[in-house]
């Protein structure tokens, strides 16, 4: 343990709205079909609001996500934890716009439009979100609650 005091809340929406902009990757962990839990790393697009990721339409995680929207993200080291509760709605490539397709292209370094496997994207919204770095940031790790920022 590194022995520093717990981080106000201030200081906590801060770091994690930072790491937000600034990660390029999540792990994204899905259930729902009977292929059952799923966790994979995607790259993703954070507009402040929302996630933007894309993976194969016929994937585990793209299934998964088709049949139950209800998804678990991760970012950081488990020291510096980041996780989120949220909700995927699919995206399709027709209501995507050329601009949001074009930041997620630049951003991850990858562009799955023009692919010839069928990629599907989500947005995923998020409802709850937890940060914390050390046993002593358990209590007040909820930044996130209802999808409203607390603070």
């Amino acid at each position: 343990m590194s022995g520093a005091p717990p981080r106000g809340l201030e200081e906590r929406l801060r770091d994690t709205r930072a790491k937000l902009e600034s990660e390029i990757d999540i792990w994204v962990a899905t259930s729902g079909t009977p292929d059952g839990a799923h966790l994979v790393p995607l790259s993703y697009l954070w507009d402040g609001t929302a996630f933007l990721v894309s993976t194969p339409r016929t994937s585990v995680t793209g299934r998964n996500l088709l049949a139950d929207g209800r998804v678990r993200l991760g970012l950081g080291p488990t020291r510096d934890v980041v996780v989120i509760d949220g909700t995927a709605e699919p995206v399709d490539l027709t209501d995507l716009g050329p601009e949001a397709g074009d930041a997620f292209a630049a951003r991850t370094g990858f562009d799955p439009r023009g692919l010839d496997e069928t990629y599907q994207y989500f947005r995923i919204l998020p409802r709850r979100i937890h940060a914390w770095r050390e046993a002593n940031e358990l209590q007040g790790r909820t930044l996130m609650r209802d999808g409203n920022w607390l603070g």
